[in-house]
């Protein structure tokens, strides 16, 4: 599988599908935000091909955000930390790090990327109180992690702005000409395709519409914004008049092996996307 500069696994992760985007990004991109950052596939693409003078990547999901700062000022503390829990790595240690509540940010972000490399289906998902309750993934011999991509990782994330933050405050911080990527947990379109939750707080339809209102209120800024989503009816009307594309994807995440196949999702922008003319110039 091709890796895209990705340290973490995630459900509805970019790294397969991002070079399929690249027709729909802006000609150029000079402050990059991302609220939603997941495994960060697609600032690692931005970052390659449009190297935009100001990033901001941002999640709610506090551990996430730690471990990206982590990997960013404290790589090789990181690493060694990660090669300590990879000689202890067994499906007692998996359990015994699971209930584990560490301080120290290094063995917090450690603890995210040991779990999410060993546990069933490379999920992150927590429960009510918060607490990660994916279990341990019968692997053989996991690689938890690569020292050359998370040396790589953090000369990326050098000067990239990493804060805890809600969706909805983007818009006090994006002005005009800036780029924004959104990527939400995808409004299920079944009951088989969707998890608990990245973290304790739900995204349910109500959050979707204000996310919808969001991308309006900062297409009328002037800002330049895209965001994915499931091929779902609620999906298409909340963007109603806005450029809809359907990107074919594969399903990596259901509880049905034989359903982890190819499906449509949706990749909508504000702004008119390349023709392929353009693309291959």
């Amino acid at each position: 599988m091709k890796n895209n500069g990705t340290f973490v696994k995630w459900a509805g992760g970019k790294s397969q599908i991002v070079e399929k985007y690249s027709p729909y990004f802006p000609d150029k991109i000079e402050r990059y935000f991302e609220p939603f950052l997941g495994s960060g596939a697609v600032f690692f693409f931005v970052k390659k091909n449009f190297n935009p003078k100001e990033i901001y990547l941002s999640d709610i999901n506090k551990d996430l955000i730690i471990t990206f700062k982590v990997v960013r000022g404290k790589v090789e503390e990181l690493i060694e930390d990660l090669k300590r829990r990879k000689k202890l790595h067994s499906k007692e240690y998996f359990y015994k790090v699971r209930k584990e509540k560490p301080t120290s940010y290094i063995e917090r972000a450690s603890r995210l990327i040991y779990l999410n490399k060993t546990c069933y289906n490379g999920l992150y998902r927590v429960n009510s109180k918060g607490e990660f309750n994916v279990p341990f993934g019968e692997y053989k011999n996991p690689q938890i992690f690569d020292e050359k991509i998370l040396r790589e990782a953090s000369k990326k994330l050098r000067g990239v702005k990493l804060k805890v933050m809600s969706f909805g405050k983007i818009l006090d911080l994006a002005k005009q000409g800036d780029f924004i990527y959104f990527d939400p947990p995808y409004l299920p379109i079944s009951k088989t395709s969707s998890f608990t939750s990245y973290t304790k707080d739900v995204f349910l339809e109500e959050e979707h519409q204000k996310l919808a209102q969001l991308f309006r209120n900062l297409d009328k800024k002037g800002c330049f914004v895209m965001l994915s989503n499931s091929d779902h009816p609620v999906i298409r009307k909340l963007y109603n008049g806005f450029n809809i594309n359907v990107i074919k994807a594969r399903r990596a995440i259901n509880r049905e092996a034989k359903k982890r196949g190819p499906i449509n999702e949706l990749l909508i922008t504000n702004y008119e996307n390349k023709t392929l003319e353009q693309f291959m110039k």
